[in-house]
């Protein structure tokens, strides 16, 4: 029988489909499952996304890129192949690509996360009998406190740091976890700014019915500062910004500042020294480890591939659990890696640059 699902070099290929999930070199058909920069790469002739990532995915993408978009759940069929996409609870539109012909599935998750939030889908597993999993954080080190929690500590820091004459500049991927941190923390203690890589995603959220509390674009706002139009009072203000911000030219505008960032990454004490952040939240858009093993076994998959991360570490595991799991390399090493778009990229204000990747 002709294998479902095959790694290339350029990346995961149905070969009865004739099409790529999350290609990392240019291909006639490419299944996306998010817009982060390490899975949606520009050069395709054609994508398909959900009907919920469309926005983002446009705006991350060139204009003149040809993308399609499906609901959640919904059956399409490419040469008798029938592919749907379900939520990965990841980022806004994030899914998990389910391939199922002549009675085999398989299941690439992308990135997900299991615990839910007020800015994307709830994740699903999904029955499979071949599922391809991350495994960013699959060390048993890597165990989230409730996000709730999570947004009480910056809540705290934001309010010391007032106390402190201090602006709170907090680190964030733009995609995602910077509109997360928004939709969590109390917007009444006082202004939110983002920076240039942030505010256009903040504006595609809110078109697709996202709630997010009123923020200020930096940029336009220290420019009305220098004439004299506004006070923007940094002091008592929450600044979001891409990670790759930190220790830019950018940052002297809200001199004195505090810094911190929200990654779970954070997990990890040394992270924050290497950074010289001020402090460190433990907040993540992937599962942990309880996470990645739970959700595994309720797919009743017969094999797992993992990528990204820890994979080696999370591969044995569940090989020693009865649950036949191999290691796969893929272009990018995932959230902790050089390679990841999200921490290496500059950060420039759109009038530079669209985004951070």
């Amino acid at each position: 029988m002709n294998p479902i699902l095959e790694l290339t070099d350029r990346g995961f290929f149905c070969p009865p489909g004739d099409f790529y999930v999350d290609p990392w070199k240019p291909v006639d058909r490419a299944i996306i499952t998010h817009a982060h920069a390490d899975h949606a790469r520009p050069g395709h002739r054609h994508y398909l996304t959900t009907t919920e990532g469309l926005g983002v995915l446009k705006h991350r993408m060139p204009a003149n890129s040809q993308i399609s978009a499906v609901p959640y759940g919904e059956q399409v069929n490419y040469n008798g192949v029938t592919i749907s996409l379900h939520p990965a609870g990841h980022v806004l539109g994030s899914a998990q690509v389910r391939i199922e012909h002549r009675g085999q599935i398989a299941v690439i998750t992308g990135d997900y996360k299991t615990e839910p939030d007020r800015t994307c889908t709830t994740f699903e597993p999904i029955p499979c009998h071949l599922l391809v999993s991350e495994s960013t954080f699959a060390l048993p080190i890597y165990h989230w406190q409730p996000q709730s929690e999570i947004f009480d500590q910056i809540n705290h820091w934001w309010k010391t740091n007032q106390s402190n004459g201090l602006a709170s500049i907090l680190m964030a991927y733009s995609l995602g976890k910077a509109q997360r941190l928004l939709a969590g923390i109390d917007p009444t203690i006082g202004s939110i700014y983002c920076h240039g890589a942030v505010e256009p995603l903040n504006a595609v959220y809110r078109d697709y019915g996202i709630a997010l509390p009123p923020t200020q674009y930096v940029s336009e706002t220290a420019r009305d500062a220098k004439s004299k139009k506004t006070d923007p009072q940094w002091s008592q203000s929450l600044v979001i910004a891409p990670p790759a911000a930190l220790g830019s030219t950018w940052m002297r505008r809200f001199s004195p500042f505090s810094t911190a960032f929200a990654s779970g990454w954070m997990t990890i004490r040394g992270a924050r020294r290497r950074q010289s952040l001020d402090k460190g939240f433990v907040l993540s858009d992937h599962a942990d480890w309880n996470g990645l093993v739970a959700s595994i076994k309720a797919t009743g998959a017969e094999q797992v591939w993992l990528t990204h991360g820890y994979s080696a570490t999370l591969a044995r595991y569940l090989c020693g659990i009865g649950i036949e799991a191999k290691s796969v390399d893929t272009h990018f090493t995932g959230e902790s890696g050089s390679s990841d778009p999200e921490l290496t990229s500059s950060a420039p204000e759109p009038q530079e640059s669209a985004g951070d990747s």
